[in-house]
């Protein structure tokens, strides 16, 4: 293990992540709330704290193994969540404790979107903003953003974009330098990012707000600047802008790269995967669109068909944002909603949840072995679309799956242990291992109640939901420390 490698690198990340902290400091400025202290001090401290990890060891030049990546992004996004809990804390609004502050942080920078802030609408525009910025760089991840542009992170470069990446498709490159396919990857990331922001702006919202929301939309973040998210607009055309651009967040980037570089729209078409999300998605929609008219909680169709799309696209995409009080919708719906966010988004994207690629596989591996039944001399190699499929990737899959169930199980009772009702924990869990934020139980609107020891199992879920489980799993093993 090489630790003076890992410290350098990691001293480098802070000390990039420090450049955070200036933007919502000229926010700050700029409307004179009074949180610019906050963010000057939390921006002093991680200049000092990086420099002293990366100067020292300025003129090392070793490559990073695959076994010191996976411990330098557990590092960083640990230490990012705890440097970036400064602000919550240093403020006097909100002035979080330490485990609601971290809590917070991490819940951004893992585009999770659960909050412990009851009334995010009083609190500075500074902290608005910073909290929208922390999902925004968390949803590409900030350590592929690193990789992207700063030329001390050359070292070991595609071991840390791979260890970082999340989903199954992550050996595969965009371009010949893995520099490259990072900075693909942001380029098109920000382009959504801008386009959403000037379609939102062309609802006549303020500008502020228009980022603001952006940033939790193709992040598929969920952190809003309104207590009661995108119900607060009162605007179905903002809803349909949002349920574009949180399903285009939730697609494989590698699509939208073939699609830009060939401009033409093909190479949706030509993947199973998408074909097959699409189709997923169409039938909630329709499914809770007939329940919401059936039970007439909607009277006019069209209302009915935007609630339906914004609330299951947003879920399904593991982004969190609501247009309606969900849990109360009638039947099994918020449970079926609950679900689709298990399932999350497409393999390289910036969604959360298992990714629907698993499912897939799982799905038709599935349908294999019933036939295997009938006819058990069978030859039938398992295909998405015209690929056929290594047997290692299915037990991989296998593999994941298992983990997962037995994981989420795990964190469900572990939070029943700690006094929340089952629907709670089901709910908390589903909202922090998959990154998806909303929550039904007694968490739906805020976590700020749930208590001390439940937040910080809720902080590590999604944490290990970020990273996909086997990137935290692999620390505890003993061969990893072996050398």
């Amino acid at each position: 293990m090489q630790f003076i490698v890992i410290l350098k690198t990691l001293g480098a990340l802070l000390l990039f992540f420090s450049a955070t902290m200036l933007p919502p400091l000229g926010i700050a400025w700029y409307y004179h709330d009074g949180a610019w202290q906050a963010f000057l001090e939390s921006f002093c401290v991680l200049v000092v704290v990086g420099s002293a990890l990366w100067l020292p060891f300025l003129h090392v030049k070793r490559e990073l193994k695959a076994r010191d990546c996976f411990l330098l992004v557990t590092l960083v996004w640990s230490g990012l969540a705890l440097f970036g809990a400064m602000p919550f804390m240093l403020s006097t609004n909100p002035h979080l404790s330490f485990t609601n502050a971290v809590f917070e942080s991490m819940s951004g920078l893992t585009t999770t979107g659960a909050t412990v802030i009851a009334d995010v609408e009083v609190l500075p525009h500074a902290i608005q903003f910073y909290r929208q910025q922390l999902q925004f760089f968390g949803g590409m991840g900030i350590v592929v953003l690193a990789v992207a542009i700063l030329p001390i992170l050359r070292i070991g470069g595609l071991q840390l974009y791979q260890a970082e990446t999340p989903g199954p498709a992550k050996d595969s490159k965009l371009t010949p330098r893995i520099t490259q396919t990072a900075k693909a990857l942001w380029f098109i990331y920000l382009g959504l990012t801008v386009a959403c922001t000037l379609f939102y702006w062309a609802c006549n919202i303020s500008f502020f707000d228009a980022i603001s929301e952006a940033f939790a939309t193709v992040s598929t973040g969920g952190f809003s600047i309104h207590n009661n998210s995108f119900e607060h607009h009162h605007n179905l055309a903002m809803e349909a802008i949002a349920s574009l651009f949180m399903f285009l967040g939730a697609l494989n980037f590698s699509l939208h790269f073939a699609a830009l570089k060939s401009k033409s729209l093909r190479h949706y078409w030509q993947d199973s995967e998408f074909k097959a999300y699409v189709l997923f998605l169409i039938s909630i929609i329709l499914i809770v669109t007939i329940v919401l008219l059936a039970y007439q909680v909607y009277t006019q169709p069209q209302i009915a068909f935007i609630k339906a799309l914004f609330n299951t696209v947003s879920i399904s995409t593991t982004t969190g944002l609501t247009s309606a009080h969900f849990v109360d919708w009638p039947g099994f719906v918020p449970v079926l909603l609950m679900f689709t966010g298990l399932v999350g988004g497409c393999a390289s994207s910036t969604s959360g949840g298992i990714k629907f690629v698993r499912a897939l596989i799982i799905y038709k591996h599935g349908l294999r072995e019933n036939k295997r039944l009938l006819h058990p001399n069978i030859i039938s190699p398992l295909r998405l679309g015209q690929q056929a499929l290594s047997d290692g990737l299915v037990e991989t899959v296998r593999g994941f799956m298992a983990v997962f169930v037995m994981t989420f199980i795990f964190f469900i009772l572990l939070l029943v242990a700690f006094g929340m009702d089952f629907e709670s924990a089901f709910g908390a869990t589903v909202a922090s291992i998959c990154n998806v934020g909303a929550s039904i139980g007694d968490a739906f609107e805020t976590f700020l109640n749930v208590s001390t020891p439940s937040k910080w199992v809720l902080t590590l879920a999604m944490l290990m939901g970020r990273l996909e489980l086997f990137t935290i799993f692999i620390l505890f093993s003993t061969e990893f420390w072996r050398k």
